[in-house]
């Protein structure tokens, strides 16, 4: 199995994609807009990857985290509210609002299960800094690492009560990038010290099954390398300070703030310690370098993702119930 998470290009396998994939056995799955058409469709989908690479616990990921992530929508699929809701209703009723949360992720789960989607990437635990890009202000659930971990433990506990796993991002913490990583690279200067604001959201859900890393430098560790590439920073923070010993994957390793071709930067997160490349794009060159450069999953890694994928629950629950009782809480506000 490659350490690699791929991109599908359409509403179900192309001959190629199915040639390649069941030959470069990647350890799982990612889907986009593009992916996504109707229940019976994105469920045969699903069902399609399963039944190709044999394995009934395969990763088949989405980033639905609600307001401007979110892959599944209407017609089909109700809209979820993003971060910032949560986050208001947190500040005059904050018990409330961990109840808001709990119900919006079983519901959330209970959507993707029911397609075959078994992870989510999802909660997002970045701290809001007073100069954070609008790419994070707009889903994150606040400026209190207290508050943040808190509401990420609710939806962590219901997208588990919904059969799905979830994902803690982006370790170490985006909340201090001034600029998008989808477009540049960020560089962060604040001291370690200033920094443990940052970690302590990731530190009190340690326990999660996958996390994914930013694509961001942090003077104070690692002045050449940003996270995603940093074995200083995987080890000694991600896995060290944080505590973190779940499955670490990157972030979308196509975005522009990271620079080489796609083989190269999957090569290089592996090798200073992501446990797996997230690709999105299915672009079926990119894929074959990346294939090719990339030796077998590690046995620690393999243990990390069977780890995870036992953390689901079996699904149990009504989607409109649950949404019902999330937005009883929200009116409060």
């Amino acid at each position: 199995m490659k350490p690699v998470i791929f991109g599908l290009s359409g509403l179900s396998l192309t001959p190629d994609e199915r040639d390649f994939f069941r030959d470069a056995a990647p350890l799982g799955f990612i889907l986009f807009k593009r992916n996504i058409q109707g229940r019976a469709q994105v469920l045969a989908l699903t069902d399609s990857l399963r039944e190709l690479t044999g394995r009934d616990d395969l990763p088949v990921l989405i980033d639905q985290e609600g307001g401007p992530v979110a892959r599944m929508g209407p017609p089909v699929w109700p809209v979820f509210p993003a971060g910032p809701a949560f986050d208001r209703l947190y500040e005059t009723a904050p018990m409330s609002a961990i109840q808001a949360m709990r119900a919006n992720g079983h519901a959330l789960g209970l959507m993707l299960s029911e397609v075959g989607i078994t992870v989510d990437c999802a909660p997002i635990l970045d701290v809001v800094q007073p100069d954070t890009t609008d790419a994070i202000t707009c889903r994150a659930y606040g400026a209190e690492p207290m508050r943040v971990a808190a509401l990420g433990r609710a939806m962590l506990e219901g997208l588990r009560s919904g059969g799905v796993v979830g994902v803690i991002k982006h370790m170490p913490g985006h909340g201090r990038a001034q600029v998008d990583t989808h477009h540049l690279l960020p560089t962060v200067t604040a001291s370690a010290e200033e920094l443990a604001i940052d970690l302590e959201p990731f530190r009190t859900l340690n326990h999660a099954g996958m996390g994914m890393t930013s694509h961001i430098v942090f003077e104070a560790w690692d002045r050449d390398r940003p996270g995603t590439l940093s074995p200083v920073i995987i080890e000694d923070v991600i896995r060290g300070q944080i505590g973190f010993d779940g499955l670490l994957m990157t972030d979308d390793i196509d975005m522009k703030a990271l620079s080489g071709t796609a083989g190269e930067k999957a090569a290089a997160a592996v090798a200073a310690g992501c446990d797996v490349a997230l690709d999105c794009w299915a672009r079926m060159g990119e894929m074959e370098e990346i294939a090719g450069l990339l030796g077998d999953a590690p046995p620690a890694t393999l243990e990390r993702l069977e780890r995870a994928m036992a953390m689901r629950e079996v699904p149990a629950g009504e989607v409109d119930d649950l949404i019902a009782r999330r937005d009883a809480f929200l009116a409060l506000v």
